[in-house]
């Protein structure tokens, strides 16, 4: 049977909820129910957490890195005191990282049996994990065309096979991969420094960046599945990833500089919905009104009327919680539902008209 077409992320509901990527501890079945009763429900999306407490394998890069080995084994890892480096063949790091990936997934089919609805799988990107893994000399894959081009498409594979999985486990759900670029700012800059430090890798092209996203973009789409992108650094280059077809940019808000509120003007233009990281730490725990503050400034400085911004951003943290406590990081996602539900329900106030008429109010 055929897969439904999945409801699109621009038709989410306004200001919705999700997470980013970690959760601490290295309790999955607590974590899962955690993020079941806060986001799987009023306006939020559930997504599959990282435990990175659990050690090498269960990170950022190293769950993506058991991914691609699964699918060619040719991306074999092995863990060395400076990260990841590739090696002759799949061994105990690769397993590692695949058995951790697995248990998540047993109990992410356990929590979310009949559910129906998007569901948010967060996996490193390919130019965070060309910045962060070594070739067999010790140097990045940033250093070698070949392996980035190999790994662009890997990358699109292992994402694809990704939601197989999920959809065999969830079969009502609708997956959506969110593409975490830490370091992508970084690698557009030329400032991820060589193995002994001394010297920068060259800068990559942008034209080279957007064309390997879009690739990823495109396989996905071949499957029915939206790309999402997320970056908690400065300087996300907004335009590029708009041009490059992804459903949604996700930024840490305090990070944004004046100068790229226009290119985020125009990414909601185009129907890209934003994802803003809305900080939460040094608010009091319930100081929602902060947080809606914080959107409704935006909002009036892009000349969006409330109700058309709301329908536009997705709220999350800025970053993964890893570095609190469970309850700390259940709190933040009370707090995202609640700054949703706020949005969404707040009284329209004057705004919106023509792009030209924005611009004037200014």
């Amino acid at each position: 049977m055929d897969q439904p077409s999945p409801t699109l992320v621009r038709d989410w509901v306004p200001a919705v909820a999700t997470g980013v990527g970690s959760m601490p501890g290295v309790d999955v079945r607590g974590t899962a129910q955690v993020v079941r009763e806060e986001l799987g429900r009023d306006g939020g999306v559930p997504y599959l957490a990282e435990l990175p407490d659990r050690g090498p394998g269960s990170d950022l890069v190293g769950r993506a890195l058991g991914l691609l080995a699964a699918v060619w084994p040719a991306w074999a890892v092995e863990t060395t005191p400076t990260g990841w480096r590739l090696c002759d063949a799949p061994g105990r790091d690769s397993r590692r990282a695949q058995g951790f990936l697995s248990e998540d997934l047993d109990i992410l089919e356990e929590a979310y049996d009949g559910w129906a609805g998007p569901v948010l799988l967060p996996m490193c990107g390919p130019w965070t994990l060309a910045a962060a893994v070594e070739l067999t000399s010790g140097e990045r894959l940033l250093r070698d065309d070949g392996a980035i081009r190999d790994l662009l498409v890997s990358w699109g594979e292992a994402a694809a096979a990704h939601v197989a999985d999920v959809r065999r486990r969830l079969p009502h759900s609708e997956p959506v991969i969110s593409m975490d670029e830490p370091s992508l700012p970084m690698v557009l800059a030329g400032a991820i420094p060589t193995a002994s430090g001394a010297m920068r890798y060259r800068a990559v092209e942008g034209t080279v960046v957007r064309t390997g996203i879009a690739t990823a973009v495109d396989r996905l789409a071949a499957d029915r599945v939206q790309l999402l992108v997320h970056c908690c650094a400065r300087d996300v280059p907004l335009q590029l990833l708009r041009e490059a077809g992804v459903a949604a940019v996700g930024i840490d808000l305090a990070l944004l500089e004046r100068a790229q509120e226009d290119q985020l003007g125009e990414a909601i233009e185009a129907g890209q919905r934003i994802g803003l990281g809305l900080a939460g730490r040094d608010l009091p725990v319930s100081d929602v009104a902060a947080s809606v503050t914080q959107v409704r400034e935006l909002g009036h400085r892009l000349g969006f009327a409330p109700q058309d911004l709301a329908a536009a951003v997705i709220l999350t943290p800025p970053c993964g919680l890893a570095d609190r406590s469970l309850e700390q990081a259940r709190t933040e996602l009370t707090r995202l539902r609640a700054v949703g539900r706020a949005l969404r329900e707040q009284d329209p106030e004057e705004g919106g008209g023509t792009v030209e008429q924005r611009e004037a109010r200014r």
